[in-house]
């Protein structure tokens, strides 16, 4: 027997299970062990090796905003903690592997837990050598400091109970949301939801295998989990006159000096057997010179007036400025959102009806709050849309405060389309102006139409039942308070752009104007005030203005 033949093969044999070994160690420790460490049923997913330290998130400035902290009690040796609970539904909760992540924590999971890019490749070295791996940081764009500013005026009312002169009620009312931007890079610095809740609670109850916290939150009423600016659907009322005012005008359709004389101003106008008006005109009690122009209709907000020019303008050609403001699809952004709608659900077309109704904010429309943050800021940023942005870099973990690691990928602003042109932007930003200044409401004493930033907007009372003579009505059926704003503005100087956009709603809040007006004032007060955002004040103009353009009359 040759010896030496026996040895070869020995060493072959040897060879191929050394290689046979290797491969099987490779494939289960860097191949799939992602999928290992995940898997529910795997009782190691805390050891060191599988357990990453989970990136942190900071704000705009290098706030934190949610961190790892060591913690002996907690499943995986370490418990997140939130600097903000404001911010709890957009940055979301993580409590270990075992629930569910919200919000950026669950959209950007990957990203904080080390398991793409480059910060991927060095994670599977680390897991080899038995290291815990570790995740990237992410800087949002939001600014803290603007958002404890919207959750500290957000309860901010000028009264509550029933305006004398007006037509509806205030109520008092702690759900809804504020969006504040900047609408010439789309940039979102503070995105409040309200009512919120405590995420730190939340991940210390979960990691305690404690669900009553949890089980509260899901059966509330109020609906804390919900992130309205990006998920909660509701009927815009007359802030959507500012769509079909763009579209009336960039068409071609209409002017803002266009003409109705008393008939048409006021109402009734018939389509498909249905009137539109006199009821809800919003002007009858206090105009008494005809004509009035669309801008008079857009400062006081005439229905009558925006459902012909909505009808006008035709359904093909109306929808598609909806369209290319992204209703009926999903906007861009770096969160999930749902879709706002002006169709009914299964409908591709309006009869003239519907789409005089829906023309002025009522009828089948419905949409998020950050829809009408875009409408917004297309039209303080002359007609150009900007991709709405909440993730302003991701770098290297931040290992202390002297450690500046190198960015790993910076999102730049983008800009999406051109939906309008310039001079329609102009025109509209000149009817937001009338509204702030002469329109209908209480928007003096709620310190708007003097602020020394020069506020413009538009209000909207979207009703959602009759009103009363009394005005009184259960919950579910009051009216949701909206505003759209933009500041500041020189009327002198149309052409100069805003520097910031802020949006509100108040859920069943009633008259937008005074329920979400004070907030918006002290908001932009506070923020310009405090240099956070640069602007210079303006000229107060009084109530000149409104006579000499017949605004007031």
């Amino acid at each position: 027997m040759n010896i030496g033949t026996s040895i070869r093969r020995l060493m072959n044999l040897f060879i191929i299970l050394f290689v046979t070994l290797s491969g099987g160690l490779v494939y289960w420790q860097v191949i799939v062990a992602q999928q290992v460490a995940a898997n529910v049923h795997n009782s190691r997913s805390c050891q060191l090796e599988n357990s990453p330290l989970r990136g942190t998130i900071y704000d705009r400035n290098g706030q934190w905003l949610a961190k790892s902290v060591s913690d002996s009690n907690a499943q995986c040796g370490y418990r997140r903690v939130y600097f903000d609970p404001s911010l709890a539904g957009l940055v979301g909760y993580y409590a270990g592997p075992n629930y569910p992540a919200t919000g950026v924590e669950k959209q950007f999971d990957d990203v904080l837990s080390g398991r793409t890019g480059l910060t991927m490749l060095s994670n599977t070295f680390n897991h080899l050598l038995h290291t815990a791996p570790v995740g990237d940081d992410i800087y949002l764009t939001i600014d803290d400091r603007i958002q404890q500013i919207a959750n500290q005026h957000f309860s901010d009312s000028y009264f509550y109970g029933y305006n004398a002169g007006d037509t509806e009620y205030v109520y008092p009312s702690d759900a809804g949301t504020v969006i504040v931007s900047n609408p010439h890079t789309g940039e979102i610095l503070a995105m409040l939801s309200r009512p919120s809740y405590d995420p730190n609670k939340l991940v210390q109850t979960l990691l305690q295998n404690d669900l009553s916290y949890y089980n509260q939150l899901v059966q509330d009423p109020e609906q804390p989990l919900l992130e309205r600016p990006l998920q909660g659907n509701y009927v815009p009322g007359s802030t959507f006159k500012t769509v079909t005012l763009m579209a009336a005008i960039d068409s071609g359709k209409a002017t803002l000096s266009q003409q109705f004389d008393k008939q048409h101003a006021l109402g009734p106008v018939n389509y498909n057997g249905q009137n539109i008006g006199p009821v809800g005109n919003n002007i009858d009690g206090y105009t008494f010179h005809f004509p009035v122009t669309t801008e008079y209709a857009y400062t006081h907000s005439d229905n009558v007036i925006f459902a012909q020019l909505g009808v006008n303008t035709g359904f093909d050609t109306w929808m598609n400025y909806v369209r290319n403001f992204y209703i009926e699809s999903q906007i861009p952004f770096d969160l999930p959102v749902a879709t706002s709608h002006v169709l009914a659900a299964g409908k591709s077309q309006m009869a003239d009806n519907e789409l005089a109704a829906s023309a002025f904010g009522q009828g089948t429309d419905s949409v998020i709050p950050l829809q009408m943050a875009v409408v917004d800021n297309i039209v303080a940023n002359n007609g150009q849309l900007m991709r709405p942005t909440l993730i302003y870099q991701i770098t290297g973990h931040k290992t202390s405060d002297q450690d500046n690691p190198a960015a790993i990928q910076t999102f730049n602003s983008q800009s999406l389309s051109t939906p309008i042109k310039s001079d329609t932007a102009v025109a509209v930003r000149q009817g937001m102006y009338g509204v702030i200044q002469c329109g209908p409401g209480p928007l003096a004493p709620v310190h708007m139409n003097t602020s020394p930033w020069s506020i413009i907007g538009k209000t909207g009372t979207a009703q959602l039942a009759e009103v009363t003579d009394s005005g009184q009505l259960p919950i579910a059926q009051r009216a949701e308070g909206w505003m759209i704003t933009q500041a500041p503005y020189s009327i002198q100087n149309p052409g100069q752009l805003p520097a910031l956009t802020v949006v509100a709603m108040r859920e069943h809040g009633g008259d937008g104007g005074a329920s979400v007006g004070p907030m918006i004032a002290n908001i932009y007060n506070d923020v310009f005030s405090k240099g956070y955002v640069q602007a210079s004040k303006l000229p107060v103009p009084g109530t000149s203005y409104c006579y000499q353009t017949g605004l007031l009359q």
